[in-house]
């Protein structure tokens, strides 16, 4: 059986992309699976045993000096934005210190200043350390991940934060929904909605885990957009 056409590579794994972000299966027939075999072989057969690459992933990422992005949250030691470009990379994540909490710490409406994580790893910060931090620098928004979300996504502390969670149906265990969020150049934030797999079956069998109470009240039954300007409590559904 010979390799695929690349066309027919491409037109495969734009299926598989386009049906993992909508959280529904993809059928593909057993020639495509023996071919896309053969074809993911030859590309690593042909790869040399050690490649030498940057780093592809950022710790953190400010966007226009006013949202900071990160996967998991703050940390009791990190004072300035400077600390975050001073970590030398490439590194082993530690079991706690500035990179270890930029990783896995996690936002608590029952916690005041800084607390034990449940996860057993990192911390838990409240709404007193977001604001304190968020003003010291000049900031608007965390954004960060971390937590599986009932919506998609979920505020924190007055929409000074934003848990962004994008796989619905998260492991197959849950009958969450995922969301993408966007801001354009006038920090107008955008939240794209991707339903959960609906297929009849019965609802998950497993609660949300360390689910906070949502800041916002809207029904999401259909997919859409949310738009929130930064600074303006108001926002405005689009079709």
């Amino acid at each position: 059986m010979g390799a695929m056409e690349g066309a027919a590579v491409d037109e495969v794994v734009r299926r598989l992309v386009e049906g993992g972000r909508a959280g529904r299966q993809v059928q593909l027939s057993e020639a495509e699976i023996r071919q896309l075999c053969v074809e993911a072989k030859r590309v690593l057969l042909s790869q040399p045993n050690l490649l030498r690459i940057h780093a592809p992933v950022k710790i953190c990422a400010l966007i226009d000096d006013k949202v900071l992005c990160m996967h998991g949250g703050l940390s009791p030691e990190l004072n300035s934005l400077d600390q975050i470009n001073d970590i030398e990379r490439p590194t082993e994540i530690p079991d706690e210190g500035l990179l270890c909490d930029l990783l896995w710490s996690d936002p608590s409406s029952d916690t005041q200043g800084w607390g034990e994580s449940d996860r057993g790893v990192s911390c838990t910060f409240g709404a007193d350390k977001l604001v304190e931090f968020l003003e010291k620098n000049d900031l608007d928004l965390v954004c960060r991940a971390h937590q599986v979300v009932e919506d998609g996504y979920e505020f924190f502390a007055q929409r000074r934060l934003v848990t962004i969670f994008s796989a619905p149906n998260y492991c197959g265990e849950f009958d969450n929904v995922g969301a993408l969020l966007s801001i354009d150049e006038s920090l107008m934030c955008s939240f794209q909605i991707l339903k959960p797999n609906e297929t009849g079956a019965p609802r998950s069998k497993r609660p949300i885990p360390n689910k906070n109470s949502v800041s916002c009240v809207i029904n999401f039954e259909t997919t859409g957009f949310i738009l929130l300007p930064l600074r303006v409590q108001a926002y405005d559904l689009s079709h």
